[in-house]
């Protein structure tokens, strides 16, 4: 966790130096992410929290208490976007495993649902509307990326892909896959196959979610 220290040190010893009005200063972490001040306060980092499983079927739960439970455990800034389970804040900790399996807990202890969450930036929910080869071959409420928690197994992917008989379009990301569900997505058979032979975790979202999302995020 990184110490919150004031930007102004006049201190003996301090090797930050009084900054000045609008000045930022930079603060580098060892996983990579940089924090920047401002008159005094941390910009942290900002990303959004994926859920799956919330408000399908007996999963009800209300997004102003996901909210509330999410600011009493430290996330600032929480806002819901662009639908139920999807949760914009900002967090010092990295997008990673460990502040993925936070957000469930907090769900789980809180609500008593079983969920898992996928933490993405926005430039990660940039890239996955970017690298979506169905983007823009047809509507963007019928084109999906699915996010999974854990890099893509392509080799097992690839192998479910190729004996799919579809109508749905399939095409491997990293920590992602990409669906073109054609005419629908009520009606497909895709999950159920999926479930059957090729083990993944992973919660879907339409290009037009993710297109909205990217506008709302800084």
């Amino acid at each position: 966790m990184l110490e919150r220290r004031p930007p102004i040190c006049n201190e003996p010893g301090c090797s930050n130096t009084r900054a000045q009005e609008g000045e930022v200063e930079h603060f580098d972490r060892s996983d990579g992410v940089v924090l920047t001040t401002k008159a005094g306060f941390f910009n942290m980092p900002q990303y959004v929290a994926l859920l799956g499983s919330i408000n399908v079927g007996g999963n009800r739960l209300k997004m102003a208490d996901l909210k509330a439970a999410l600011e009493a455990e430290g996330f600032r800034k929480v806002t819901m976007v662009a639908a139920s389970g999807n949760v914009l804040f900002e967090h010092d900790e990295a997008a990673d495993a460990k502040l993925e399996d936070r957000i469930a807990g907090i769900v789980r202890q809180r609500f008593d649902i079983e969920t898992f969450a996928v933490v993405r930036s926005k430039a990660e929910l940039e890239a996955a509307v970017a690298g979506n080869p169905f983007s823009g071959e047809n509507e963007d409420k019928f084109v999906h990326t699915i996010f999974v928690q854990q890099p893509l197994d392509r080799k097992a992917f690839e192998a479910f892909a190729t004996g799919y008989p579809g109508p749905e379009r399939l095409a491997a990301g990293t920590r992602e896959f990409f669906v073109d569900f054609r005419e629908g997505v009520a009606d497909s058979k895709l999950g159920q196959a999926m479930r059957k032979t090729f083990k993944v975790r992973g919660t879907a979202r339409n290009v037009r979610s993710l297109r909205r999302m990217i506008e709302t995020m800084d």
